[in-house]
């Protein structure tokens, strides 16, 4: 019986899994128990791949518009045709307007196996305008951490004594790999405090559990630190040795960040949060893993910040048990070491959207690294989970609609439905609609496929060979063999950049004629080939090493950690964290919302079409408590109209114990593949969510998704506007 191990891609998390194959030549899926980090990590979507890759309505052939944009209307074509037409017009706005005229938008699950090619294409071509979804999820994580300590940090669950979980819930259908590792770690005895104002499954199994107001993440970080400071429960010699500006947080927290005035902001008691900031400071070791809760507020840079400066208060930095510093693997040339940009000139990078207004995640704050970086990690260029030096999504919508502050009239999504994956969807329609040349690279017709000008059909994860490098946050690799050949005619992403280079001058910078001898090259530092690797490793890791900063510093400017960040202060923005204050309901929107969260079934906005996923999750829902629902009108199953300042739209309701009192969750990125209209503007949280001022995060410009103001009421029907 044939066996082969594969990387699940079907989401970012990568679960290693065993492929056997039947009589019939069909593998199935299970997970790897020999995985040391998380055995038997599988989840539904995992199991379930396969109707996903021989869906009837999988795209299979390039398609070109024909009519209106958004018409509908498709010729098959050749991929010779599509790419020689798609370079031509590529190469008339680039004439007509400059390169930086060209937006790329990238989803996840690409990121792993197009090895850079994206932004190598981008940085020759001339453009700085890179975009994905990572800039609302984990990617800004990573660029904010960088302005502490100089790399995003990976916790260390296998050793640790203490797990501090800000809104995540992992589970055995989201983020199972975490999951597994978390479970591990409670049944070794750590602790696990966790805050979040629903009564998660997470907050079920915690230590501490506090039910802390949505969007005060950087309020209770502050809270959390004055403890620390006020009892001396930080390790004062590494405070003394290893960083800056420890005066100046301190006085910021006593001053301003009583624990009274973080009771008051976060609606947990004082006793409370002492309790969970001791429990904490007094671990031997501690871990506060990524949350894609605190990636999306409008205090996002701040409560980020916060939770980097409580590890290394503590002494939790680069330690066992602690959250490591890895840095690049070195069994593997990294994406970043690709991607070539150190080609793009700095007027070209000056010119990416956001640059001077939300400077963290662009090539403004990757410049200021540049040094630190090399002196460090080798590299002046890490970009760690794509996230380091792109270009900030509302800006660039805003200049692909109106031109302001220059235009960009072209646009490339290579897996990402990016129309429903950012704030307010009516502004990046109209970017969509006042395009030149619209590409997308997809599996499905998606919502953003059905505006473009081309529809190229790509390949799965089964369907190709893969290296995961983790996206240069932890440092191992894992190979992927590959199980079968590409259905009719998709392609991989590597083989579109290829054949557009060919036509754009490019050709010698693209010298792999597919991704294995790319990855060949990638491997070069092992002496095996793809296929060797593949057969002597499923994973990789890399030796760790703790305490790296004693020999090489931070890769910060002061070489030390930055409690009071001088990039921050050189912009003329706040040097040390601050909480913000969201806008607060009101007579017209009387209730707060959460979106952006994922449901157990789908990644995103993906896997809508899966018949077994969808069965256990038909229609899209809005979840309530039981007082939220009687107060409102509102009847479980029925179904509600939701309303914020920005739009409308229509869920069916489910009352969930879980959820606090005058709270809405809004689940992330529905619409319905069954229609014709794709309900691409009844259901989708991106309508709702607005991205003006107030609700940006100063210093990233991502917006604030957890805890706008809305109202609910109750409707006749799915299809129904009329309230009752």
């Amino acid at each position: 019986m044939e066996r082969k191990h594969v990387n699940c891609a079907t989401c970012d998390i990568a679960c290693q899994l065993v492929a056997t194959r039947d009589g019939e030549g069909r593998y199935s899926l299970e997970g790897d128990y020999d995985n040391p980090l998380a055995p038997g990590a599988i989840c539904a979507k995992g199991k379930l791949a396969h109707e996903i890759f021989e869906h009837p309505n999988r795209l299979t052939q390039p398609l070109k518009r024909v009519g209106e944009r958004g018409g509908g209307q498709w010729e098959p074509i050749s991929w010779d045709q599509a790419m020689d037409e798609i370079a031509a017009k590529l190469s008339d706005v680039v004439n007509k307007y400059g390169p930086e005229s060209l937006v790329v938008s990238s989803g996840p699950w690409n990121c792993s196996t197009e090895s850079g090619m994206t932004r190598r294409f981008m940085n020759l071509l001339g453009t700085p305008n890179y975009i994905s979804p990572v800039a609302l999820c984990l990617g800004n994580t990573a660029a904010v951490h960088r302005l502490t300590y100089g790399w995003l940090p990976a916790p260390d669950y296998e050793h640790t004594e203490c797990i501090v979980l800000f809104g995540h819930n992992p589970h055995k259908q989201s983020w199972v790999m975490e999951y597994i590792r978390i479970r591990l770690a409670q049944e070794r005895g750590a602790k696990l405090i966790v805050l979040d104002p629903r009564q998660s499954q997470s907050a079920d199994r915690s230590d501490i559990h506090l039910p802390l107001r949505l969007g005060t993440d950087a309020a209770m970080c502050l809270g959390w630190i004055n403890v620390i400071i006020t009892e001396e429960l930080y390790d004062k010699a590494f405070v003394e040795k290893w960083t800056v500006g420890f005066e100046q947080l301190k006085e910021r927290v006593l001053n301003d960040y009583s624990l009274e005035k973080v009771a008051a902001i976060t609606g947990v008691d004082e006793d409370s949060i002492r309790q969970a900031a001791r429990m904490y400071a007094n671990a031997k070791s501690a871990v506060i893993p990524w949350s894609p809760i605190t990636d999306q507020q409008n205090s996002s840079t701040s409560a980020i910040r916060a939770q980097s400066i409580l590890r290394a208060l503590t002494g939790n930095l680069d330690v066992p048990g602690g959250d490591l510093l890895m840095g690049i693997n070195p069994d593997i040339v990294a994406e970043s070491a690709l991607e070539l940009h150190e080609q793009l000139p700095l007027e070209q990078k000056e010119k990416q959207f956001g640059f001077n207004e939300h400077p963290v995640f662009t090539y403004n704050a990757t410049e200021k690294l540049r040094k630190p970086s090399l002196r460090v990690w080798g590299t002046e260029y890490p970009n760690q989970v794509k996230g380091t030096c792109m270009a900030v999504p509302s800006p660039t919508f805003r200049a692909m609609a109106y031109g302001d502050p220059y235009p960009a009239k072209a646009f490339i999504s290579i897996a990402n439905n990016a129309l429903q994956g950012y704030a307010n969807q009516k502004l990046i329609h109209d970017a969509l609609m006042n395009q030149d040349l619209v590409v997308c690279h997809e599996l499905f017709m998606t919502p953003t496929a059905s505006l473009s000008d081309y529809v190229l059909p790509g390949d799965t994860w089964m369907e190709r060979p893969n290296l995961h490098d983790a996206f240069e946050w932890f440092s191992l690799v894992q190979s992927s063999q590959q199980l079968y050949e590409p259905v009719a005619e998709c392609k991989n992403i590597y083989f579109f950049w290829h054949e557009l280079a060919k036509r754009m001058g490019m050709e010698d910078y693209f010298p792999w004629k597919d991704l294995t001898e790319l990855y060949d090259y990638r491997l070069a530092h092992t002496g095996l080939t793809l296929e060797q690797f593949q057969g002597k490793y499923k994973i990789k890791i890399a030796e760790v090493k703790y305490y790296k900063y004693q020999e090489t510093g931070f890769a910060t400017p002061s070489g030390k950690v930055e409690l009071y960040s001088s990039m921050l202060d050189d912009w003329g923005l706040d040097p040390l964290p601050y909480h913000r204050n969201s806008p607060e309901p009101c007579q017209t929107y009387p209730l707060k919302m959460f979106v952006g969260v994922r449901e157990p079934q789908f990644f995103q906005s993906g896997q809508r079409h899966v018949k077994a996923l969808r069965k256990s999750n038909k229609n899209p829902k809005i979840f309530v408590s039981a007082n939220t629902a009687s107060n409102y009108a509102l009847v479980d199953q029925g179904w509600a109209k939701i309303e914020t300042i920005n739009g409308r739209i229509r869920m069916q309701v489910m009352i969930r114990e879980d959820m606090p009192d005058g709270l809405v969750r809004v689940p992330h990125g529905w619409w319905l593949p069954e229609h014709d209209d794709l309900g691409i503007w009844e259901h989708a949280d991106g309508i709702l969510a607005p991205d003006t001022e107030e609700y940006l995060d100063r210093e990233q410009g991502i917006p604030h998704l957890k805890g706008i103001p809305c109202r609910v009421s109750p409707i006749k029907s799915a299809t129904s506007w009329e309230a009752l």
